[in-house]
């Protein structure tokens, strides 16, 4: 039985309420220059009768220190309905046991190998290409240690040690950048330097600015900037929209393409990532992209949703079968377009 079945009792009371306060009425898209189709309940069954679910965290399961409406619910669908799911987050700043533990004290209980970071899925790619350098003998043999230098939080260092890669601030392989507060004129300018020495520029997540409960702040995208004008390089960034980062979630979920949802609430990351992975996605409102930023993408989500509290109404009305044609679809379906 998993941690969150175990605690499930109680988290249901404790979610009622809020999700009975939400405007779960059905979404109405004006605005859009394209066409958007709105099916009826019935066809919630798409989304009912996928295997894997690859869920972003922030603006989607919470705003910092506040569970939204509806995550609960919809996590009780998923295990009780023998659904596999993995969190996936472009930060790269908590370990994995940190993201189960803030989730815990939002009263939410997972299980630790329910999460996966940009923060590992760099280490994955590091330590992927480094093997090829050292099959390749660029590295002096097997035998060479790789290091990097990284200017990042906890969850970063650690996925690094983990990879097996040493801190190195003299001459590594890689310099790598994720979200950290401790940026400064010092960090920025060694990591130039060593960028010019030959050190491979690698960025976690190309998003420029988080949302916070302080307002908008720098991501990893911003830090790795000036370095980019400074030196010339091109950072390689790891974290969503990439495509490695997908492929990564979608081996722990062990599902196929064609049986796994991406639910996110940014058109650039999340949605984008879905698409260039082949996967069906689920754009919310709840967190940075806004409905009237749709339009501006040359790509459709599959399905819209102001947050998970219309999803999990939407899955659970469907399961109870009720008429088809009681009232719209929450959660709408839309044509993909290859035009804004």
């Amino acid at each position: 039985m998993s941690l969150f079945r175990r605690t499930l009792p109680a988290l249901r009371a404790l979610s009622r309420s809020s999700i009975q306060n939400s405007d779960a009425s059905s979404l109405r898209v004006a605005g859009c220059s394209d066409p958007i189709t709105h099916d009826k309940l019935s066809d919630t069954g798409v989304l009912s009768r996928k295997k894997g679910f690859v869920i972003d965290m922030d603006g989607v399961v919470y705003h910092g220190s506040r569970l939204l409406p509806g995550a609960i619910e919809f996590i009780d669908w998923l295990e009780c309905n023998d659904k596999q799911y993995l969190f996936l987050t472009n930060s790269s700043e908590k370990t994995k046991r940190e993201l189960r533990e803030k989730l815990s004290r939002l009263g939410l209980a997972v299980d630790e190998d329910r999460f996966h970071s940009s923060a590992e899925a760099t280490a994955s790619f590091l330590r992927s290409q480094y093997e090829v350098d050292t099959t390749e003998g660029k590295k002096g043999g097997s035998h060479h240690t790789g290091s990097c230098y990284v200017i990042g939080e906890a969850g970063l260092m650690h996925a690094i040690y983990m990879a097996g890669f040493s801190m190195n601030d003299v001459s590594p392989d890689y310099v790598v950048i994720g979200e950290t507060r401790n940026y400064d004129f010092e960090k920025m300018e060694t990591a130039a330097r060593l960028v010019r020495k030959g050190a491979r520029l690698i960025g976690t997540n190309i998003d420029i600015v988080d949302p916070s409960e302080r307002g908008i702040i720098p991501a990893a995208g911003a830090l790795l900037a000036p370095i980019e004008l400074m030196t010339g390089a091109k950072a390689y960034y790891v974290g969503k929209p990439n495509p490695i980062i997908m492929r990564q979630a979608m081996q722990k979920l062990g599902c196929r393409r064609e049986d796994t949802v991406v639910i996110g609430d940014r058109m650039d990351t999340d949605i984008r990532a879905g698409v260039e992975t082949g996967l069906s996605t689920v754009l919310l409102l709840s967190g940075v992209t806004a409905l009237e930023d749709v339009m501006h993408f040359g790509f459709r989500p599959h399905f819209i949703a102001k947050g998970l509290f219309q999803v999990a109404n939407d899955l659970e009305r469907y399961i109870d079968r009720l008429p088809a044609n009681t009232e719209q679809l929450a959660v709408s379906s839309t044509s993909p377009s290859s035009s804004s």
